[in-house]
């Protein structure tokens, strides 16, 4: 693998709350100490309930979020529905479970919403699928972590979804040298997939002091 591959280093998260998902990252990619971008998409819409969360090697993660895409949209060419979550991180799961020998070099978060409601799955390059109701990735996902540990509850809205996730990705800003550069968040329910702009990331994080 060449040095100038290697743009790892990032902070994702997922997680679910009673009336929809809320997911989020960051904008930077490193190449060891280097910010080699500013700019770095890696949170995907896959589908209109469905989202990918990124962490890893650049072009692994693109090429995976356009496989996933590809496929969920000819299921719902096929079926004329919409791909259940799990389904998806089933598949996902496969994809990535054939190469474990030779694996695509990612972490990677699926969030979507569904008849059975909001789902949160953490994937691993071997093809480890694990449900759960909140998780982070990346090397900024330590940071991730302690906040929510210490903040996520069962019956979270996502307007209080948004906030921990906002508090959260800036608080790993502020402690890994791979996160930075501003945060993306999009929300998933059963109506909308809405992207939340910087300005007002920015004011949330304003208001909670930050």
């Amino acid at each position: 693998m060449t040095e100038d591959l290697k743009k790892t280093g990032t902070t994702i998260l997922g997680m679910v709350c009673k009336d929809g998902v809320v997911v989020a990252t960051e904008h930077r990619a490193t190449m060891g100490t280097l910010i080699a971008h500013k700019e770095t998409k890696k949170l995907y819409k896959i589908d209109d309930h469905l989202a990918l969360c990124t962490a890893g090697l650049v072009g692994d993660l693109q090429v995976l979020s356009r496989y996933l895409s590809a496929e969920v949209n000819l299921y719902r060419l096929k079926r004329d529905t919409k791909m259940p979550v799990n389904s998806a991180a089933t598949l996902m799961s496969n994809i990535l479970n054939q190469r474990k020998f030779y694996p695509y070099y990612v972490q990677l978060i699926l969030a979507g919403w569904d008849s059975e409601g909001g789902h949160v799955y953490s994937l691993d390059a071997a093809g480890g699928a694990i449900p759960d109701k909140y998780t982070a990735g990346g090397s900024g996902s330590p940071y991730v972590f302690g906040v929510l540990e210490d903040q996520y509850k069962d019956d979270l809205t996502v307007d209080e979804g948004v906030d921990l996730a906002a508090r959260a990705i800036n608080a790993a800003m502020g402690r890994d040298s791979a996160s930075g550069n501003g945060a993306a968040i999009a929300v998933i329910n059963e109506k909308e997939f809405r992207t939340i702009s910087e300005d007002e990331i920015k004011t949330r994080l304003e208001k909670m002091g930050k």
